[in-house]
């Protein structure tokens, strides 16, 4: 497994083996994010899906996409998993899948926000390997009591 930086553990709640953040490239407050996320040849996932021929699947790029726009999110409103505020996963329109996400790659997370509703917060992301787009959507994450 790679090692997620400090930073990722200060706005995420999630660890191993549901952590799919490697790490915080650039974030404009209020309104982006890029994250990366390695691809390892010994993530678990990848042992089932599918011998001889591993791709990540779906929905744990969308999972990297949710946990990179809840980091987003944290940040902008000053806020950690640690002071009782969790940032869960609400809903998901619009998914589509371009490309195949393989072993070696690194997976660009852009998570940009859309709005903001009554603690509902909507993001427009894509997740792109090499500068290919390989899946976009939009995902909705609610900030919650812990």
């Amino acid at each position: 497994m790679s090692q997620p930086s400090k930073e990722v553990l200060k706005y995420l709640p999630h660890r191993e083996p549901f952590l799919f953040v490697d790490e915080i490239i650039e974030v404009d407050e209020g309104n982006s994010i890029h994250a990366i996320k390695n691809v390892l040849p010994t993530e678990d996932y990848l042992r089932g899906h599918f011998p001889g021929n591993p791709i990540m699947p779906g929905v744990i790029i969308i999972e990297a996409l949710a946990q990179a726009s809840g980091i987003l999110g944290f940040k902008t409103m000053d806020k950690t998993p640690d002071e009782g505020s969790l940032y869960v996963f609400a809903g998901v329109d619009n998914v589509r899948f371009r490309k195949r996400v393989r072993p070696g790659d690194t997976l660009h997370l852009f998570s940009t926000v859309k709005n903001v509703k009554r603690g509902i917060w909507k993001f427009d992301v894509r997740a792109e390997v090499n500068g290919e787009l390989a899946c976009s959507a939009t995902i909705m994450c609610a900030d919650r009591p812990a």
